[in-house]
C-alpha cells in the first residue's frame, strides 16, 4: 500500500466507529427498550414488532433507488460524500424520535414509531450505501481492498461492541428509565456524526480512475441488479448468513437473562464477542495471503458450526459459553469481511458484463440484505418472546419454564446455524469470481478503456 492508500484506509475506517455504535444500539437494544423499559401493552408491542418486519422489508426495496441517487451524484465534493452527509443528519433526527418517550401507549405510539422508523431506515440506507460503495472506488487491487475493508470492519466492530458491552450497564446505572435510554441514544447519535466527518473530510476519491459514463436511468436500475448473476448469488448467500447472525445477536440479551440466568453477564458475552471479532479482523489480511478466499470461507464456516455446537451445550457454565462465543464470532467476522469483498468484486464483474459501472446500485444490496435480515430476525425474536412466555402482558416475565428456555435456545442457535450452512452451500455451488477470474476481468476492462489508470 502506498501513502495515499494508507491515508484513505485510516480515514475511511474511522468514519464507521460512530456509525456502528449508532446502528448496533438500534439493532440490538431497541426491541428490549420496547419490551422491558416502556412496558407497552402486548397488543401495542406486537403491532410495533410488525412495524419492524413490514416496514423494513418495504424500505429494503427502496435501497436500489438510494443507490441510483448516489451513482448519479456528480458534485465538486465527490460522488459519495454529499449523500453520506445528508443521510447521516436526517437519520439522526428520526433516530432520536424512536427513543423519545412521548407518553403514548396506544395506537398513536405505533403511528409515531412507524413514521420515524421508516424515515430513519431510508436515510440510514442512503448513508450506508454511500459509505460502503466508496470502498471499491479506492482501489482495484484485491489485497488493498481487503486491508481497507478489514480496517473498516475493525473500526466498525470497535463501535459496535463498545455499545453492545456498554448499553446494559449504562442504562441500568442511569435507572433503566426511558429518559436514561434517550441519553444513551443522543450520545451515540453525536458520536455517529462526529466520526463520519473523518471520512467526509479525510478520504480522497479517485474519480479519474474510471471512464466517465452517462447517468444511470431509473428504468435500467433493475437490470443492473438481476443481470449481474454473481451479485444475485452473493446476495442470497449473504442474506442467509445475515439473518442467522442477526437473530443470534438480537436474542442474546434474552438468552443471558432467561436461559443463562444472569443478564448482567450479557456485557461479558458482548466483550468476548468483541475480542473474538477484532482479533479475527486484525489477522485476516495476514491469513488471506496464505490461502484463497474459497478456503477461508470453508474454514470459517466450520469454526462457526463448532462454536454454535459448544454454545448450545454450554448450559450454565460461563467458561463453556465464552469458549463457544470465541469460536462462533471469530468465524463470523471472517465471513462478514469475505461477503463484503465478494460484493465489491461483483462491481467489476457487472461493469465487464453490462458495460456500465454502478458501485452504489450494486452495493445497495448490502443495506437491503441487512434490513431484510434485521426484519426477519426481529420477527423471529418477537414471536419467540411471546411463545416462550417472556412477553405475556404489559410487563415482561421475570422467568420462564424449561419449554420457554428451549424456544430461546432454538432461535439463538439452531435456526441461525441452519441458515449459515445453507448460505455457504449456495456460495460453493454458484459463486465463481475467483482471484484468477477477477484479474482477467480487470485486465479486459483496461483493454476496453473502461478503467483508466
Amino acid at each position: 500500500m502506498n501513502r495515499h492508500d494508507k491515508k484513505n484506509m485510516l480515514y475511511f475506517g474511522l468514519g464507521t466507529i460512530g456509525r456502528d455504535m449508532f446502528y448496533a444500539f438500534e439493532a440490538n437494544a431497541l426491541i428490549y427498550y420496547l419490551s422491558n423499559v416502556l412496558s407497552l401493552p402486548i397488543s401495542i408491542f406486537l403491532a410495533t414488532s410488525l412495524v419492524f418486519t413490514v416496514l423494513r422489508v418495504f424500505d429494503a426495496i427502496n435501497d436500489p433507488f438510494m443507490g441510483l441517487i448516489v451513482d448519479n451524484c456528480n458534485s465538486k465534493f465527490g460522488k459519495f460524500k454529499p449523500p453520506m452527509l445528508l443521510g447521516a443528519l436526517a437519520c439522526s433526527v428520526c433516530y432520536l424520535v424512536l427513543f423519545a418517550d412521548f407518553g403514548l401507549r396506544d395506537y398513536r405510539f405505533v403511528v409515531v414509531f412507524a413514521i420515524a422508523y421508516i424515515l430513519w431506515d431510508i436515510f440510514y440506507g442512503l448513508n450506508d450505501i454511500a459509505y460502503w460503495s466508496m470502498l471499491p472506488s479506492l482501489s482495484l487491487d484485491q489485497k488493498v481492498r481487503e486491508k481497507i475493508g478489514a480496517f473498516a470492519r475493525i473500526c466498525a466492530n470497535i463501535g459496535m461492541f463498545a455499545i453492545m458491552i456498554g448499553w446494559q450497564p449504562i442504562t441500568s446505572s442511569l435507572g433503566n428509565t426511558p429518559a436514561a435510554w434517550f441519553k444513551v441514544a443522543l450520545s451515540v447519535t453525536i458520536a455517529m456524526i462526529l466520526f463520519q466527518l473523518f471520512t467526509i473530510f479525510g478520504v480522497k476519491e479517485k474519480p479519474q480512475m474510471f471512464k466517465r459514463e452517462d447517468k444511470t436511468r431509473l428504468r435500467d436500475m433493475w437490470g443492473i441488479l438481476v443481470k449481474n448473476d454473481q451479485l444475485m448469488w452473493a446476495t442470497l448467500s449473504m442474506s442467509l448468513f445475515i439473518v442467522g447472525y442477526m437473530t443470534t445477536t438480537t436474542i442474546s440479551i434474552y438468552y443471558m437473562q432467561y436461559v443463562f440466568g444472569d443478564k448482567n453477564m450479557y456485557a461479558v458475552l458482548a466483550a468476548v464477542v468483541g475480542v473474538a471479532q477484532l482479533f479475527a479482523l486484525s489477522v485476516f489480511p495476514a491469513v488471506s495471503k496464505r490461502t484463497t478466499r474459497e478456503k477461508l470461507y470453508f474454514y470459517s464456516t466450520v469454526i462457526v458450526v463448532f462454536g454454535y455446537v459448544v454454545f448450545f451445550l454450554a448450559g450454565s457454565s460461563l467458561a463453556v459459553l465464552v469458549a463457544g462465543a470465541l469460536f462462533l464470532f471469530f468465524g463470523q467476522a471472517f465471513i462478514q469481511l469475505l461477503m463484503l469483498m465478494f460484493l465489491s468484486d461483483t462491481i467489476e464483474y457487472g461493469q465487464w458484463k453490462l458495460h456500465k459501472r454502478n458501485e452504489s446500485i450494486t452495493l445497495s444490496v448490502q443495506p437491503l440484505i441487512n434490513k431484510i435480515g434485521g426484519a426477519i430476525s426481529m420477527g423471529l425474536v418477537s414471536m419467540s418472546l411471546v411463545w416462550s412466555g417472556i412477553k405475556t402482558g404489559d410487563v415482561a416475565a421475570e422467568r420462564i419454564d424449561a419449554g420457554g428456555q428451549l424456544i430461546i435456545k432454538l432461535v439463538m442457535v439452531i435456526i441461525p446455524l441452519v441458515l449459515i450452512i445453507a448460505g455457504y452451500i449456495i456460495y460453493k455451488m454458484k459463486f465463481k469470481l475467483s482471484k484468477e477470474y477477477y484479474d482477467n476481468i480487470v485486465a479486459e476492462l483496461k483493454e476496453r478503456g473502461d478503467i483508466v489508470l
